[in-house]
């Protein structure tokens, strides 16, 4: 991907910040695809979470997997996730000990879903020598939030706190969830405009195709995406379906505003994490930041800044779709060939405009709404949430099929990708309902199984 690049250059004025996305923009020949997976690791033998410590814990995890090449992460002498010696992709761990790749900007699907290969395993090598599996799941089906570890990071002591005052489920998001997330490119303002607004107006759409997560503590929760459920309440200043953006002239400008009134969590400097929560970047912009008085804002503080913000879909130097439970391979290959085959061609990209151009903001918010708990049964217009899904598809499709982007190896295009969600709304039915119908069948009313039927 086209990414801002931390470092300690002072930010002077907003322009600055404007300028700093543009630069995400790019000729098409140029774009990329980063896909970013979360996964629950869990001990084989009793089913339960990892903690960092210990001879078969996370950190073992990431000293084993440095056999491959990996180099070591720390936050001061404590080894905190991987990165690729070629600047590619890296590992690192979420706030529960989820372990996230976050794979490298690749140009296929192909390319994608080879790296995604290969990094599984690594990671089913070394988690079977320590005695841990990988669970593919939106939220913990079975786990208590105070029997879950907490990572060694100093941004999430900072966070922890601060979710216990805005919101009621920030805690869950942090420690008990699982996404598939993918980043895409933009050519110019104009083309970020209609991605963003097209990626915003269907991450329901995808919300309601990967829903996952139907258990809570080993019981179903009456919804299909309890993850995406979630986010509803965790901390309403920074997620949602950011309205303004389909508001007429909108653009870069608008979302440097935006970022600027969000609420910080933290700065960071040779010292550690300074604790800045409920204050504003335009706080900092304007010297007024207590706790970190005499601190010139940077580049990496705006970076920094920016991945604390979480709206459906999330502006960089590219777009971040935020929609998607965690999954097993083959979904997780399937996320971004949907919005691959949506955005990255342009008679796909203007068709998905037409198809949500004329939504209001009260349409987008109750699907919203209504998607984690109804699926494709969710109402909409004069039909249901699986017609808009099925013509989503549909672009999808014809998107892949344009980008003529083969393997080499006989393969033309990358359709093959979407299969899975071609199977997924020509059933009408999302894998939450698929787990659902087990649990009150084969199952005998256990979760028990998803650690092995849904385990990497």
């Amino acid at each position: 991907m086209s990414v801002l690049v931390a470092g300690p250059e002072p930010i002077t004025s907003r322009d600055d910040l404007v300028a700093a996305l543009e630069r995400g923009s790019k000729p098409k020949a140029e774009w990329r695809i980063g896909t970013e997976h979360e996964k629950f690791p869990f001990y084989l033998s009793d089913h339960s979470p990892v903690p960092y410590e210990g001879p078969n814990g996370i950190h073992a995890m990431l000293e084993g997997l440095q056999r491959f090449g990996w180099l070591p992460v720390r936050e001061g002498e404590t080894l905190i996730g991987l990165e690729s010696p070629k600047g590619g992709g890296n590992i690192s761990l979420e706030p529960g000990g989820q372990f996230e790749l976050s794979g490298a900007p690749l140009e296929t699907l192909h390319q994608t879903c080879a790296e995604l290969h290969d990094h599984l395993a690594q990671v089913r090598e070394v988690g079977g020598e320590l005695g841990l599996g990988f669970l593919g799941l939106g939220f913990t089906p079975s786990w208590r939030r105070d029997q879950i570890p907490v990572m060694p990071k100093g941004r999430y002591k900072i966070m922890t706190e601060y979710m216990k005052k805005v919101g009621t489920m920030g805690l869950d998001m942090m420690y008990r969830s699982c996404t598939v997330q993918v980043n895409l490119d933009f050519a110019s303002e104009a083309d970020m405009v209609k991605k963003l607004r097209v990626a915003v107006a269907l991450q329901p759409i995808a919300t309601a195709i990967f829903a996952n997560s139907p258990f809570t503590e080993g019981k179903p929760n009456g919804y299909l995406s309890y993850r995406s459920h979630v986010w509803t309440d965790t901390d309403r200043a920074r997620t949602g379906m950011i309205p303004f953006i389909f508001e007429d002239g909108f653009g870069f400008e608008r979302y440097v505003d935006y970022a600027l009134d969000v609420p910080m969590y933290f700065v960071h400097r040779e010292q550690g994490y300074i604790d800045v929560t409920g204050q504003s970047f335009r706080d900092f912009m304007e010297g007024k930041l207590k706790g970190a008085e005499g601190e010139t804002p940077t580049r990496g503080d705006w970076i920094n800044h920016l991945t604390t913000i979480f709206p459906e879909a999330r502006l960089k130097n590219y777009i971040e779709m935020r929609g998607a439970d965690g999954g097993p391979w083959a979904r997780i290959c399937a996320l971004p060939a949907f919005w691959v085959g949506l955005t990255y061609d342009q008679s796909s990209l203007d068709a998905a405009w037409d198809l949500v151009k004329d939504w209001t903001a009260q349409e987008r918010q109750q699907l919203r709404d209504d998607v984690p708990r109804l699926g494709f049964k969710t109402p909409f217009r004069n039909g249901t949430l699986l017609d808009i899904a099925r013509r989503a598809v549909e672009i999808s499709r014809a998107g892949l099929k344009a980008r003529a982007k083969g393997d080499g190896a006989g393969s033309e295009n990358e359709t093959v990708f979407l299969s899975t969600v071609e199977d997924i709304v020509g059933k009408g039915k999302s894998p939450a309902d698929e787990m659902l119908e087990a649990f009150h069948g084969r199952w005998g009313g256990s979760v028990d199984p998803v650690y092995t039927e849904y385990a990497f």
